[in-house]
């Protein structure tokens, strides 16, 4: 018990308070003090009698210097003995006011305390809501509500990118270990079997590797941003990142149609060309056959912009921000490879250069992405 109350005392209710008693016994004494000098001052000018004179009190006469100072003396001790009760109940008074007012003005205080103490990943629903007065408390509880909105928000995004990276990381590893378990099993199996067997092994561990980079590149752009700035050509990564797709556009009869101007920027050069090299693969990947490609790359005196639009399935528009979370892939997707990253990263890497990303379907079928960075 004894604890407790001094916790309570070395609190802001218990400062707050000795603060208002020691304010108000300052002011109470200083006012004591002019109180009895102006009653001494007051009795000083009352008239004196002259010198020898006596006066009759209860039938006996005393003299009337002394019977003044008598007076005198008596009204003086009658304030200092008012002042000092007044003083107690001044104090007192002041003491059980501001420790009832604390309270109540820091009972909020106590229930956002109450509500952080309890907060913890499992219970990042609770919040403290609104609180009543509309003061300076209230507004800091609106501000803790929505800081635990976007920390759930995070929290909840974290499960599913975790849940959704172990399922794409189980799926080839239970293709690898089904196609082991299968193969050794069957004591007939010959040099063919094998090799089949090696085959899709290799195809789930090459698709496992691919995930796994993709997961790091993904993790490295979100947390560590821009690790090397220098400057690069948006027009020359695209070309370097077309290079690799142009077989399987070439293979699928795709018409490609490149209106690449320079568009200079400052960056890391291997992010911004897996930027590229990420909406290219997509808009071949995610193509019909025959389809379309375009690309522009332009640029002005504040930045640099490549779009990329591809014929495609039809989009609908409400979905395309979804396009962006990882491992997501849109229900109108051709291809069936890939873990849905890849425009995630492009959001990710692009946002770590200060820039953003935008997407809108086409009209007719297919996907708009243009990224639009700072040029300096």
């Amino acid at each position: 018990m004894v604890k407790r109350a001094v916790a309570h005392l070395r609190g802001l209710r218990g400062r707050f308070t000795l603060l208002a008693v020691l304010l108000t016994a300052a002011v109470s004494v200083v006012l004591l003090v002019l109180a009895w000098l102006l009653v001494r001052d007051a009795a000083a000018t009352v008239p004196q009698l002259p010198p020898g004179t006596k006066v009759r009190v209860d039938d006996a006469l005393v003299d009337a210097s002394a019977l003044t100072a008598h007076l005198q003396q008596q009204a003086q001790n009658k304030v200092v003995v008012a002042g000092i009760i007044a003083f107690g109940c001044v104090v007192l008074a002041a003491g059980i006011l501001a420790w009832a007012l604390t309270t109540r003005v820091l009972r909020p205080l106590a229930e956002i305390t109450a509500t952080a103490r309890r907060l913890s990943a499992e219970s990042l629903h609770e919040r403290i809501g609104p609180l009543r007065p509309r003061d300076e408390l209230a507004r800091l509880a609106e501000t803790i509500d929505e800081m635990l909105d976007r920390l759930a928000h995070a929290f909840d995004s974290q499960r599913r990118f975790v849940a959704n990276a172990s399922h794409e990381l189980r799926t080839p590893l239970t293709v690898i270990r089904t196609e082991l378990d299968v193969t050794l099993s069957d004591p007939d199996a010959d040099e063919a079997e094998y090799r089949r067997m090696a085959e899709v092994v290799r195809a789930a561990a090459q698709r496992a590797e691919r995930l796994v980079s993709a997961l790091l590149l993904l993790a490295k752009t979100d947390a560590a941003g821009v690790s090397a700035r220098e400057p690069v050509d948006l027009a020359a990564v695209v070309r370097s990142a077309w290079e690799a797709v142009r077989p399987e556009a070439e293979e699928r009869g795709l018409r490609v149609d490149m209106a690449i101007a320079p568009a200079p920027t400052m960056g890391d050069p291997a992010l911004l060309e897996r930027v590229a090299g990420n909406l290219l693969e997509n808009a071949v990947r995610h193509n019909v056959d025959g389809g379309w490609i375009t690309v522009h790359t332009t640029a002005d005196a504040t930045s640099a912009q490549l779009v990329v639009r591809s014929s495609g399935r039809t989009v609908d528009p409400a979905s395309v921000p979804e396009l962006f979370q990882p491992f997501h892939r849109g229900a109108g997707r051709v291809a069936r490879s890939g873990a849905g990253l890849g425009l995630s990263i492009v959001r990710a890497a692009v946002e770590a250069h200060g820039g953003t990303v935008r997407a809108e379907p086409v009209d007719g079928g297919g996907l708009a992405v243009t990224v639009i960075v700072p040029s300096t």
